[in-house]
């Protein structure tokens, strides 16, 4: 059996097929913005603002690795994981510190690689959950809680009106054995609200 033929590629993965220069373009578009002085960490500061120095941190689907970057430089232990291999090199050349992996989320075990699975965040930002092929959304979660210490949290951000409505994102989460402990509207804590076109989750394995 080809396991790999049966593999259902992400959308992402379709898109960067249809345009071969579209991680590129990508990677580009963070540096140009950095060097602009624009703040595109915004979901970093938040994490770190919920971590003790030293604490060990997934950044799942980090790409070019504008947060996890931060995050190693405020000193946390980072390992980022991302399907492209075109992102994965341009974290490692942006942001070298973090351990940098071309993975899929889908089929995550990252103690088979030799890392312990005790993360005390892991954060999908990003839109990454969108961009997921839907039939993989349960494995992805349930990866999640598999990696997160007992104590750890999964903080995810995307919008609405991408094709996952959040009543099933939070229904997907609590089946892969991730409570909410807080919801938001914005990286900045706003609320969240039943019309807000934005939600960042921030989940506790269920004990």
């Amino acid at each position: 059996m080809d396991v790999a033929k049966e593999r259902t590629p992400s959308a992402w993965e379709e898109r960067v097929a249809a345009d071969p220069t579209h991680s590129t373009w990508y990677v580009e578009r963070f540096r140009t913005l950095a060097a602009q002085g624009e703040d595109i960490v915004g979901e970093a500061r938040l994490i770190d603002a919920m971590l003790g120095r030293g604490s060990r941190v997934l950044d799942a689907g980090c790409g070019p690795g504008r947060i996890g970057g931060y995050l190693h430089g405020v000193g946390h232990t980072v390992v980022g994981v991302d399907v492209d291999p075109v992102l994965i090199e341009a974290a490692t050349v942006d942001h070298p510190g973090p351990t940098w992996l071309v993975g899929d989320l889908a089929e995550l075990d990252l103690p088979a690689r030799g890392i312990p699975a005790d993360f005390d965040v892991i954060v999908c930002a990003g839109n990454v959950m969108t961009f997921l092929a839907p039939s993989t959304r349960s494995a992805v979660l349930t990866g999640f809680a598999k990696h997160l210490a007992p104590t750890g949290r999964a903080v995810i951000g995307f919008g609405a009106d991408r094709g996952y409505p959040f009543t099933d994102f939070l229904a997907d989460a609590e089946s892969a054995g991730l409570t909410p402990d807080l919801l938001l509207s914005t990286w900045d804590l706003r609320p969240f609200t039943a019309d807000a076109d934005f939600l960042v989750a921030v989940l506790s394995p269920a004990h």
